[in-house]
């Protein structure tokens, strides 16, 4: 069972903001085919339709993909250590401090919540550590008010590594 980062309130919001928009776009497509029926002239009917199911077609299909992209992210890297939680809380803290990361939230031996801003204007990357015995679970997800770039993606993914490399082989 995999499980994932869980979004609450303004953060929710904002993350998934582009899949919302998709689905509004395909809504307003769905009315103009709907619209489109009562057109007088056959050639517009059929004009309006083509457009109508072209735009379904691609901001539903957009939206399918940041949705499952979306989701992807937000799942959680899994690594099984052979020390206990308390032990791999402090290595990744110190990894986390060493690498820069603000210390946005810390419960020891049970979650560490950081964020790593490349600027100060974007709010960067979020990074949550999980702590379960001698299980350790990383997500990282990107600024969604910058969008979802290759390069974030890549500090994203750079930044489980991080946590992964300060856990793994330790103890087992």
């Amino acid at each position: 069972m995999t499980e994932h980062l869980e979004l609450a309130g303004r953060d929710r919001v904002r993350y998934f903001a582009p899949t919302a928009i998709c689905v509004y776009l395909a809504v307003i497509c769905t009315v103009l085919i709907i619209v489109s029926a009562f057109l007088v002239t056959i050639q517009n009917a059929v004009a309006v339709t083509a457009a109508g199911i072209f735009g379904l077609a691609m901001s539903g299909g957009l939206g399918i993909v940041f949705w499952k992209a979306q989701r992807r992210d937000l799942q959680f890297t899994r690594v099984i250590t052979g020390l206990d939680a308390a032990s791999n809380f402090e290595a990744v803290l110190c990894a986390a401090r060493h690498a820069g990361w603000r210390i946005v939230r810390q419960e020891a031996a049970l979650r560490l919540d950081a964020a790593s801003s490349t600027s100060l204007l974007d709010a960067g990357e979020r990074i949550t550590v999980l702590f379960r015995g001698a299980d350790v679970l990383v997500a990282s997800i990107c600024d969604p008010s910058i969008g979802f770039s290759l390069v974030g993606r890549r500090h994203c993914a750079a930044h489980r590594d991080l946590v992964l490399r300060a856990v793994a082989g330790r103890g087992a």
